[in-house]
């Protein structure tokens, strides 16, 4: 796993982390998660907490606020390019390529953050929200768990492949069982 870690890291068992993450201070990184190339994670004050089978992939920077922490729930996807700063984002979130989560800002559960969304200091976003635009703004309202936390779930099993050295995780029949799967139970619920 990573080597380029400071001293109050924890690491609950992630799933898989890019040797070429950065990751220093405060930080707890949850059961199942992932990081991907080049991520950059710091908290100098307060602290950063990733939750379970969440992905930061390829080029995320996290980072505290001035007066908060970070905090990320389970089963989100955090997707290239996003900067997440002081921000705490609820369960069973995707937030879009490239976007900007700052201080104090509160992003409900299940919700989706647009691509090039720039999300403001202390705005709330209710759950269940689709939001867009600099500054974002709810553009719509609709429950997207069950996306989500495909999208996170796709994310898990490419982590533990590429841990094995499998780096084609969508061919494996085995990962399209379990794909179905869990479709299936979370459909059902």
């Amino acid at each position: 796993m990573a080597r380029n870690f400071g001293p109050d890291v924890i690491l609950d068992n992630p799933a898989f982390i890019h040797e070429t993450a950065l990751v220093y201070g405060k930080v707890h990184i949850g059961e199942g998660a992932s990081l991907w190339p080049y991520v950059v994670i710091r908290s100098e004050m307060y602290e950063v907490r990733i939750g379970q089978r969440t992905n930061i992939q390829d080029f995320v920077m996290v980072h505290v606020g001035a007066l908060t922490p970070t905090i990320i729930g389970d089963n989100c996807s955090i997707t290239h390019h996003c900067t997440i700063h002081g921000a705490e984002i609820g369960d069973n979130c995707l937030i879009g390529i490239n976007s900007t989560i700052m201080d104090g800002a509160r992003i409900g559960v299940n919700s989706i953050v647009a691509g090039h969304s720039i999300v403001t200091e202390n705005t709330i976003i209710p759950e269940n929200s689709i939001v867009a635009g600099a500054p974002a703004k709810v553009i719509r309202t609709r429950d997207n768990r069950i996306a989500n936390m495909m999208n996170a779930h796709f994310y898990y099993e490419n982590a533990l492949a590429y841990g094995r050295g499998d780096h084609r995780v969508a061919t494996n029949p085995a990962y399209a069982a379990a794909s179905a799967e869990l479709y299936a139970l979370l459909t059902a619920s």
